[in-house]
């Protein structure tokens, strides 16, 4: 009688540890996601932007972490830029995808807030709607032509209804995004500011992109569109009469010259 209730015993508890031991590997795993370091995600935007966009010193995890945010030429670039101050960011799934705030004290008044929806051979990004401040002198990382332009000035950041989708190579754009240069100069010429301007992007059928000036000696001008994902871009460059020999050696650069005028061509 005994050795029954022994037996018995035994295949009650063999459950209770099986649903012990089961829990503890799931705590484990769950511990191990909410833990993974910021390290993760600075190798994940390295691969994906082909090494252009880094994290440098991250801190903290996937979740909630912080690094130096720097823009490079890519591979085998020596030129690098980072931003003044550590770029912050939190990330949390959602319904459809995950949510990414960031923000960083230089350059933002508030969250930036994106919607991350992963797609068959892609992604979609949608941007809430907002504002922010970013330095010029960053392009510089970017390698050829920023490097030479060496620009110094502020890029103000307005979206509206902007969502970004890349499917099997295709560029997908709703909504608009508005950039304005103001006070720009540049080591390539003694005059500053030599100007500020507008870019404007608008999504559609067919996403386009105008460039306008707002003021200053340096006149640009110009509109593109995208053709699948390649962008073709035309504009002019032009200076002020009086203007004009201290704004030749740049005009030299961003374009070719045509008597005062410097076109320019992208795809």
């Amino acid at each position: 009688m005994a050795r029954r209730l022994s037996t018995a015993s035994a295949l009650q508890t063999r459950p209770a540890w099986g649903w012990a031991a089961a829990g503890a590997v799931l705590g484990l795993l769950a511990a191990l996601v909410f833990f993974i370091p910021a390290s993760w995600a600075a190798a994940a935007l390295s691969g994906a932007t082909a090494g252009r966009l880094l994290l440098d010193e991250p801190r903290g995890t996937v979740w909630n972490g912080s690094a130096r945010l720097v823009l490079t030429g890519g591979a085998g670039s020596r030129d690098a830029a980072a931003l003044p101050s550590r770029l912050q960011w939190r990330l949390r799934p959602a319904a459809t995808g995950m949510r990414l705030e960031v923000e960083a004290p230089c350059c933002t008044t508030q969250p930036l807030a994106l919607r991350i929806q992963p797609r068959w051979g892609g992604a979609a990004v949608a941007a809430a709607d907002g504002a922010s401040r970013w330095p010029a002198a960053l392009l510089a990382g970017l390698g050829t032509p920023w490097n030479t332009l060496q620009l110094d000035g502020e890029l103000q950041l307005a979206t509206r209804g902007l969502s970004v989708e890349w499917t099997a190579g295709r560029l997908q754009v709703q909504g608009q995004a508005e950039l304005q240069a103001v006070n720009l100069s540049s080591r390539l010429t003694t005059l500053r500011p030599m100007g500020s301007y507008r870019i404007v992007l608008a999504g559609g059928a067919t996403p386009t992109l105008q460039v306008s000036t707002l003021e200053g000696p340096l006149q640009l001008a110009g509109s593109g569109q995208w053709i699948g994902s390649r962008l073709r871009f035309t504009g002019q460059a032009s200076a002020e009469p009086e203007r004009e020999a201290a704004l030749g050696n740049l005009l030299n650069i961003i374009g070719r010259r045509e008597g005062a005028r410097s076109i320019i061509t992208i795809g």
